[in-house]
């Protein structure tokens, strides 16, 4: 798919991985629809590194967990550039376990429903309601960022940054993502990128990883195939792949973790076997 003078969506690109992607598409003459929320200092930050670059945008304030306010974007996307042919489902929310600690205590109230209506029903609204403008498009492609919580949830060397319900809601995007790619076809295609530990998301850079102890990263590090975290610049080279380069792939999930999903288990030596 050509992007030059395309529009795309992408939620969350005042921070890393978002900004990232939101940098990659700028490069490629794609028009940035940005919706923001929180995080002002890094709002303006965005703003102001993307208009050195050049590129073409508008930043808008939305609470992507309000229907109504989606509905107002869709709206706005439409009189800003009359269609729409990339979605970018980058929106999550996720208390980490290190950091935050128990569902039960005192200051976690609300955190459970926080995490399921911002990595998963945000992603649905989007979906839902700009899915109408993605289809006068003559093509187009959702990319739907996810997490290998969804695999592993609470367990394993990550456990101490996917909390319960957010690893339940990543589970819940690939179901999404088959739907979608049905829905959507033959048009558009729905495919899924999912992350393991990525510096500034989940990795070095974060609150989270700064709590943990020496004992905690080692294993991390046995864990990960190639012992490393990933880099949001990364993300963003394989988000494109997706969107530019993937033309037969859609209801696909595309796995970007390092192997940590995969380094539990370790392959031992072959038997002599008895023969």
């Amino acid at each position: 798919m050509k992007l030059s003078g395309l529009t795309a969506l992408v939620p969350g690109a005042s921070r890393a991985i978002g900004r990232a992607i939101a940098n990659e598409l700028g490069k490629q003459n794609v028009t940035l629809i940005l919706p923001t929320f929180d995080w002002p200092d890094s709002i303006t930050e965005m703003e102001k590194e993307f208009e050195e670059n050049g590129f073409s945008f508008l930043s808008l304030p939305v609470d992507l967990r309000v229907e109504e306010e989606v509905k107002n974007l869709a709206r706005t996307i439409r009189e800003f550039s009359g269609k729409l042919h990339i979605l970018i489902n980058n929106i999550e929310r996720g208390g980490m376990p290190i950091v935050h600690g128990a569902y039960d205590l005192p200051h976690n109230q609300g955190q459970w429903e926080l995490e399921i209506a911002t990595t998963l029903k945000a992603k649905w609204l989007l979906f839902h309601h700009c899915l109408p403008l993605l289809q006068e498009a003559a093509s187009g492609a959702v990319v739907n960022i996810s997490s290998v919580s969804g695999i592993g949830g609470r367990s394993g060397a990550a456990a101490p940054f996917f909390n319960d319900a957010y690893s339940a809601a990543n589970r819940a995007i690939s179901s999404f993502t088959e739907t979608w790619a049905r829905e959507a076809a033959p048009t558009i295609r729905v495919n899924e990128l999912m992350l393991g530990l990525i510096r500034q998301r989940h990795g070095e850079g974060t609150r989270g990883w700064g709590e943990l102890n020496r004992q905690e990263k080692e294993d991390i590090g046995k864990q990960c195939l190639l012992k490393r975290t990933g880099t949001p610049e990364e993300v963003a080279a394989a988000t494109l792949f997706l969107i530019k380069d993937a033309d037969f792939m859609t209801g696909s999930v595309l796995k970007m973790d390092g192997g940590i999903t995969l380094g539990s288990q370790k392959v031992p030596p072959m038997p002599e076997g008895i023969l």
